[in-house]
C-alpha cells in the first residue's frame, strides 16, 4: 500500500509535464511540472482549491479521479468550458494541455476572478451523469463493491439475500480485461438475457495493483469462476460446460442449439463472481476425511459456521416448524418414510436436535472411501475420490515444478493450456508443451483452493479445482443487509441480527 501512496502520485508527473506552457502563462516556472509531489501543489495553487485536496492525491485510485478533475479545473482557468473540451483534458491531457499553451489566444484567469457561467439543464445532469459513472466506476474497480449472496453454499456464515462489501483493495485491485463495458453491469446487460455487456476491441493483459496484503486461510474471497470461461448461454454457470460434456458429448453440445443454446466464452474478469472461503494456499496439502478438511495434515478450524448434510429419523411424529424456526434450520426436506428428514445444519444443531425426545437418531451422511465421483477434480478414474474422502492434492505455487506424467496430467492440464496460455499436445505417452518434449512443468501463478462452508451443498474447488490468482476479486468484510426472502417486510424480512456485521 506504500508503494501506491508514492508511486501513483508519481506517476502523475507525467501528464502534469504536458501542462509546463500552462504553468509559464499563470506566472509559474514551467520546470516546476516536473517536480513529482510539488507540482501537484502548485497545480493546486493554480486552481484555487483547499490544501487538503491533497489527501485525496495521496489516496490510492481516488487520486486518479481527482487528478482528471484539477486538470478539468485548469482548463476552465483558461476558458475552455464545454463538455467536449473537459472530456478531453481528462482523457488526452498529453494532447490537449499543449495544445491550449500554443494557443495564443488562450490565457490564465484567476478561478477567484472567473463569472460563473450558467449551464443549461441538460448540462447539468450531463456533468452529474458523468461524474457519477466515473466516480462510481473507479470506485467499483479500485476499491470496494457491493455483491449479493445468491445461493446458500456459505450458510449459515454468509446468508443469502445478504448485502456485503468486498474489498479489492485488500488484494489488490486488478486492471480490467475488458476496459470497455457497460456502466454498473457485469457481463450481460440489463434488459437482455444473452446480450453482452462488454465488448473485446480492446483486451488488457492481466496485472494486479499492490494491496494491503496477500490473501489469507480462512478469509472469505470474492473470484470468478474458474470454469467460467466457457459456458452455454441456456444454462449460464448454474451448470458447468465442462460437466455437460462429460454427459452428453462435446459435439451435441454445440451442435443441439435448442437444448443447450449457444456456446460462449468469457473473458476472466467477466465470468460469474462466486464466494467461499479460502481454506488452501500457495504450497499448502489438501484432504478431506470423511467429511472433515485437514491441511498439511492437521484439521483446519474456521471462524464461519460448517453445516453437513444430516438424516434425522424421528419417532414417527412430523418436526414442528417451530423447532425449524428455533434452531434457523432452512435448508432440508421430507424423506420418503414417515418420520425421516434431510437437514443441512451444523453439529452444534445437530446435538441439539438429538437432545428432543421425539428424535430417534440424527446421522452425518458422507460418502465412503473408495467411492468415485466423476464429477469431482481432476474428472480422472486415477483419483477416485468424492467431496467426502478427498485428496491429498498439493496446490501449486508460482516457481514450483512438477513432474509431467499419464498419471499426474490431469491434475495440471487445465492450468497449462487455459490458466496459463500454453499449448499441450500427447502424442502416445509423451507430453509436449508449446510445441517442445516436457517431462516437467513451473508455474507461473499462485493457486487457491476454496471451499463453501456448507460443505454438502456447495460446488466448489472440490468440483473444478485450483483457483488462480488472476481470478481473485477481493475479500468479503462487510454485511450492511440482510433480507429474508421468505419473509414479508413486518414479519422479519430484515435480519437485524446480521446486518451491519464483519465477515469471519
Amino acid at each position: 500500500m506504500l508503494q501506491l501512496i508514492i508511486v501513483l502520485p508519481l506517476l502523475l508527473t507525467i501528464p502534469t509535464v504536458f501542462a509546463w506552457k500552462l504553468f509559464e502563462k499563470a506566472g509559474k516556472k514551467g520546470y516546476l511540472t516536473l517536480i513529482p509531489f510539488y507540482n501537484l501543489y502548485i497545480l493546486l495553487q493554480l486552481i484555487k482549491k483547499p490544501l487538503w485536496w491533497y489527501i485525496f492525491l495521496l489516496t490510492p485510485f481516488i487520486n486518479v479521479f481527482v487528478y482528471m478533475l484539477m486538470v478539468i479545473e485548469l482548463v476552465k482557468a483558461f476558458g475552455k468550458n464545454d463538455l467536449i473540451q473537459h472530456l478531453f483534458a481528462a482523457v488526452l491531457p498529453f494532447v490537449y494541455l499543449p495544445m491550449i499553451g500554443m494557443d495564443s489566444k488562450s490565457y490564465y484567469t484567476d478561478p477567484d476572478k472567473i463569472k460563473k457561467i450558467k449551464k443549461g439543464p441538460v448540462r447539468e445532469w450531463l456533468d452529474a451523469i458523468i461524474f457519477a459513472v466515473v466516480a462510481a466506476t473507479i470506485i467499483r474497480t479500485f476499491l470496494f463493491e457491493a455483491y449479493t449472496i445468491p445461493t446458500s453454499s456459505m450458510e449459515k456464515s454468509l446468508l443469502v439475500g445478504d448485502f456485503l462489501f468486498v474489498s479489492k483493495i485488500s488484494y489488490g485491485p486488478r486492471i480490467p480485461n475488458t476496459p470497455i463495458a457497460f456502466p454498473f453491469v457485469h457481463h450481460t446487460l440489463p434488459w437482455s438475457e444473452t446480450a453482452k455487456s462488454y465488448v473485446e476491441w480492446v483486451k488488457w493483459p492481466y496485472y494486479r495493483f499492490a494491496g494491503l496484503g496477500p490473501v489469507k486461510r480462512n478469509d472469505a474471497v470474492v473470484f470468478n469462476y474458474p470454469a467460467g470461461d466457457t459456458l452455454s448461454v441456456r444454462f449460464q454457470s448454474n451448470v458447468s460446460y465442462y460437466s455437460l460434456i462429460r454427459e452428453y458429448g462435446r459435439e451435441r453440445v454445440w451442435t443441439d442449439e435448442r437444448n443447450f443454446g449457444e456456446i460462449i466464452a468469457r473473458p476472466v474478469d467477466k465470468r460469474e463472481n462466486y464466494i467461499k472461503r479460502c481454506v488452501g494456499l500457495p504450497g499448502d496439502v489438501i484432504q478431506v476425511v470423511n467429511g472433515d478438511l485437514m491441511v498439511n495434515g492437521q484439521p483446519n478450524p474456521t471462524p464461519g459456521i460448517i453445516q453437513f448434510r444430516y438424516s434425522v429419523k424421528t419417532d414417527g411424529s412430523a418436526i414442528n416448524q417451530k423447532v425449524l424456526d428455533k434452531y434457523d434450520i432452512t435448508e432440508g426436506k421430507i424423506g420418503t418414510t414417515q418420520g425421516e428428514y434431510t437437514f443441512w445444519i451444523s453439529e452444534e444443531i445437530a446435538n441439539n436436535l438429538r437432545e428432543m425426545s421425539s428424535i430417534k437418531s440424527v446421522t452425518r451422511v458422507t460418502e465412503p472411501e473408495g467411492i468415485w465421483n466423476p464429477e469431482t477434480f481432476p474428472n480422472a478414474d486415477n483419483y477416485p475420490w468424492n467431496i467426502d474422502n478427498y485428496g491429498p492434492i498439493e496446490i501449486p505455487k508460482a516457481g514450483r515444478t512438477v513432474d509431467l506424467t499419464a498419471l499426474t496430467l490431469p491434475l495440471y492440464e487445465r492450468i497449462i493450456t487455459a490458466y496459463e496460455g500454453n499449448k499441450l499436445e500427447v502424442k502416445g505417452n509423451e507430453i509436449f508443451i508449446n510445441g517442445k518434449l516436457s517431462t516437467t512443468y513451473t508455474f507461473k501463478m499462485d493457486y487457491y483452493w476454496l471451499m463453501g462452508d456448507n460443505r454438502h451443498n456447495s460446488a466448489d474447488s472440490r468440483y473444478w479445482g485450483f483457483v488462480p490468482n488472476d481470478h481473485i476479486v477481493g475479500k468479503a468484510v462487510f454485511v450492511w443487509l440482510s433480507l429474508d426472502k421468505n419473509k414479508s417486510l413486518f414479519n422479519g424480512k430484515i435480519r437485524l441480527s446480521k446486518s451491519m456485521r464483519f465477515v469471519k
